[in-house]
Order: C-alpha cells, then sequence, then structure tokens
C-alpha cells in the first residue's frame, strides 16, 4: 500500500542520523530530523519546521503532522521514546504511515551515548577530527537504559499487533547494507535507487566494548556473565566483498583453481601454476567471466580449488610497499596521495631513495597502519581495497560464487598444494618458488611488538578467525 508519511523508530545513538541522511538521499523521500523532540523542533539550530515554532507545534502537534503530510513527495520524521506520546499513539494507530524501526545492541548504544556526552561529539564526518574518550560503565544508569528501550519496543509492536500492521525492521548493522536501504525506499513506495550510500558520517566509536570502558570488569561483574550482549565480538564496518571471478586462475591441463587472496601470495602460486602443466601464463585460464568459470569447471571434472592466506602484519606490509610507498607501476596514486595529504602518511613524493631509511621505512608503515584502523571501521572517504581488506571478509566474498576447498596459509602451501596436485594426477609436479621480501626494507627489518599489536587490534576478525598469533614467535 502507499503512505502518506513515515516515521522512524529509533533513540539515541542507533545510527538514526546515518539513516536519515541516506532516506534523503532517495528522489521523493524527506526525513525532517526530530519534528517532536520536547526540546527542540526538527534540529537544535532550528526555531521552526514547516511554519510551526515549537510553542506552536506543542500547542496542537496534529497540525503539524498534517502539514508533513501535504509535504511534496513522502515525508517523515525520527522519533524517539521520551518524546511527544501524543504523535506517537498517532502514528502508531495509523496505516497510512509507514513504520521503520531502528534497533542496536543496547550495549553499544549505551556507551557510544556515554562517550558522546563526554566528548562533546555527536556526529563524525572527518576521522581526523575524532575525538576518543573511556568511559565509566554504571550498572544502574545501564538497567535503567535497557529497561526503557525494552519498554518502548514492546509498545511498538503491541501496537502494530493489536491495528494490523507491520513495520520495517533495520539493525545498526544494515545501515551499510545497499541493498536495505534501496529495500527500503521499494517498501516505501519509492522507485529511486541508490548506486551508493552517503558516507559523509562515519562510525565514531568502532572499537570493541572492552577498550571503550574504564572499568570492563566491572561491567561485565554487572552484567552478570550474560553474552546477550555479545561481549567478544569484534565490530565490522568493511562493506561485503563479491566475488571476484576475473582475478581466478585456473591451470592449463591440471584441473586446479587459484583465487587469489590480494596482498597474499598471487604472482608465484601462478608462476607454479603455469610450470605444474608446462605453459607458458597466457595458456593458463585467466580473466574469466562467471560464464567462462562455470565452462572451465564442466570441462575439468573433479577440479578443486584453493587459495592461499598471509599473516595480517605481513599481508599490510606487502600491500603498503607495493601500493603506497611505491610511486612507480602498481602504485595506488589517487590513494597514495590521500593518505598523504589528508591521513599524514609520510612517504615520499617521488617514491624512496637510496637514502630511504629503515627508521623512516617504520614510521611511515606505522602511520598506514593507523590509517588501516579508521579505513577498515568505515571512517574514511578512501575505499576498503581488497589489498588490506580482512581475509575474513575476502573469503566470505568467495563463497557467494566458488567457495575453496583448501584454504592454505603462507608457510604451508608450498608443500600443500604439492600434494594436491598430485592427487589430481599431476606428474613431476614443480617445487613452487620463494616469495620475494618487500622492498625495499623487508618486514623482518622494522618489525617489533608495537607493530604487532597495532596490526592485532587492526585485524582482530582474522587473528580470531584463523588463530594467528605474533607475525614472529
Amino acid at each position: 500500500m502507499s503512505f502518506d508519511y513515515f516515521v522512524v523508530f529509533a533513540e539515541m545513538r542507533t545510527g538514526s542520523n546515518f539513516l536519515e541522511t541516506n532516506l534523503n538521499a532517495f528522489d521523493g523521500l524527506h526525513c525532517l530530523g526530530e519534528l517532536f523532540n520536547p526540546h527542540f523542533i526538527g534540529y537544535p539550530n532550528r526555531t521552526e519546521m514547516l511554519g510551526f515554532t515549537q510553542q506552536m507545534r506543542d500547542g496542537d502537534p496534529m497540525k503539524l503532522l498534517r502539514a508533513l503530510r501535504q509535504h511534496d513527495g513522502l515525508a517523515g520524521f525520527r522519533c524517539f521514546h521520551d518524546h511527544d506520546d501524543r504523535v506517537i499513539d498517532k502514528a502508531l494507530k495509523d496505516p497510512r504511515c509507514a513504520k521503520i524501526v531502528l534497533t542496536r545492541n543496547p550495549l553499544d548504544s549505551y556507551v557510544s551515548w556515554k562517550i558522546a556526552q563526554e566528548t562533546g561529539q555527536w556526529k563524525l564526518t572527518n576521522v581526523t577530527r575524532r575525538k576518543d574518550a573511556r568511559v565509566r560503565f554504571d550498572g544502574a544508569e545501564f538497567d535503567a537504559h535497557v529497561e526503557a528501550l525494552q519498554a518502548f519496543q514492546l509498545r511498538l509492536m503491541r501496537g502494530l499487533q493489536t491495528s494490523g500492521q507491520t513495520a520495517f525492521y533495520v539493525a545498526y548493522e544494515d545501515l551499510r547494507d545497499l541493498d536495505v536501504m534501496n529495500g527500503l525506499a521499494a517498501w516505501l513506495g519509492t522507485d529511486a535507487r541508490l548506486e551508493a550510500l552517503d558516507t559523509s558520517l562515519k562510525p565514531q566509536n568502532p572499537e570493541p566494548i572492552g577498550d571503550k570502558v574504564a572499568n570492563p570488569a566491572e561491567m561485565e561483574q554487572a552484567l552478570a556473565g550474560l553474552d546477550r550482549f555479545n561481549l567478544t565480538r569484534t565490530p565490522n564496518f568493511e562493506p561485503r566483498r563479491g566475488a571476484a571471478t576475473p582475478s581466478y586462475v585456473g591451470a592449463a591441463r591440471t584441473p586446479l583453481l587459484f583465487l587469489p587472496m590480494r596482498g597474499a601470495p598471487e604472482d608465484e602460486v601462478i608462476d607454479w601454476l603455469a610450470a605444474l602443466d608446462g605453459v607458458d601464463r597466457d595458456a593458463l585460464a585467466l580473466r574469466m567471466s562467471q560464464k567462462d568459470l562455470r565452462k572451465w569447471k564442466r570441462q575439468n571434472r573433479g577440479h578443486r580449488s584453493f587459495t592461499v592466506l598471509r599473516h595480517p602484519v605481513a599481508r599490510a606490509h606487502a600491500a603498503f610497499c607495493r601500493r603506497i610507498l611505491n610511486a612507480g607501476p602498481g602504485s595506488y596514486l589517487q590513494i597514495r596521495d590521500t593518505l598523504r595529504r589528508v591521513h599524514k602518511v609520510s612517504v615520499p613524493r617521488e617514491g624512496p631513495g637510496a637514502d630511504w631509511s629503515r627508521a623512516a621505512h617504520r614510521r611511515a608503515f606505522a602511520e598506514f597502519l593507523d590509517f588501516l584502523r579508521a579505513n577498515l571501521n568505515g571512517q574514511t572517504a578512501v575505499r576498503v581495497d581488497a589489498a588490506w581488506c580482512s581475509q575474513a571478509q575476502a573469503l566470505q566474498g568467495f563463497g557467494d560464487f566458488v567457495p575453496p576447498d583448501h584454504v592454505f596459509r603462507e608457510e604451508e602451501w608450498r608443500a600443500e598444494v604439492t600434494a594436491l596436485a598430485a592427487s589430481l594426477g599431476a606428474g613431476d609436479v614443480p617445487v613452487p618458488g620463494a616469495t620475494a621480501p618487500d622492498t625495499p626494507h623487508a618486514l623482518v627489518d622494522i618489525y617489533d611488538d608495537e607493530i604487532e599489536e597495532m596490526a592485532r587490534k587492526i585485524y582482530q576478525r582474522d587473528y580470531m578467525m584463523f588463530g594467528w598469533g605474533p607475525w614472529r614467535d
């Protein structure tokens, strides 16, 4: 059915600003802030909305609601549990009002609210201006927070049930899913679709909960050991990755398919695949479309696929040396320039010269790791490139089309693929060549405990999923 207006039922620190920004990016949709907030009208710096002052609105909120229905396109507002009860009741009962219910883990929203109170920063558009704070968890205050949220959710649920309506539910984690946002627009009745989300607003506090509170032990004790808030999870703000089929490489005769993990061993694996069947690289199945890949698989019965993972520190260093420090072929020149200007990664404008010292190399790599932490948390305008995205995310993308039969680690892949090729009938299997060290300085020259700790914080999910320890034990 079509709607006359919409309401986003949410709470503070649930991502409602980000949702509003993207709703307003659709042609014909207009979200007008917290139109019925008891302390202001629409936005803190506004004195009137749709011709109504706050005093006029408070005197008769239904008049403002009627004005909203006359707005061009489809207009709506954000509404929290402590906003005007009269409007909440009216909207809940009105089938011509589209209800969007935005939720977030209550512990996350509570800690985010405490940090915003401490720093005074309620929105973030530039990660370089981000303010940080560790806050104290207050058990009684959190209990009151959860009680208010639960009471409001029960009120919404009952209002929808008793009036025979439904709502469009959105979780905080869905807000960066383009398909979900376009689905919401379709549900609201507009034909407009987005090709990309508005990312001007950045996640402010993407670290795990334990890193954001000053008394994590007291917090866990107050929560009585319950895991209902998923305290040990690692937040993931990376974009979902699709299957990069054109990068897959099929052997010429042996039914073996290589799924390259960007930033991990790649060229040496492809060279080995060519040597395996005694052919040049050009004879391999390269740059395949999904149709080509299906054909290759049909022609290679009993095929096996594999990928090779690299330790997160080594992979980040390889990406740094090849894509950022290097100013020649293979460099991401635009990203490199942005990292120099905006994120203050101190790589030389023309690339490293003969005087590029180990100390300078280590400093620039550490600065690159600082950038990666913000980048993977969705706090920068720079894309999350396949060369440094988390390997867990990339593997998930493989699984959308061709999940690998074998996942090898860099330190073991040579022996493993040799045995795998032999099991597929290949004779006189060549030994894969060694991986060349990064230049101009190898990781071993600059690695220390601080570098390891930085990488562990960035790639917590990979460390957990694949059980990695320090790069050098």
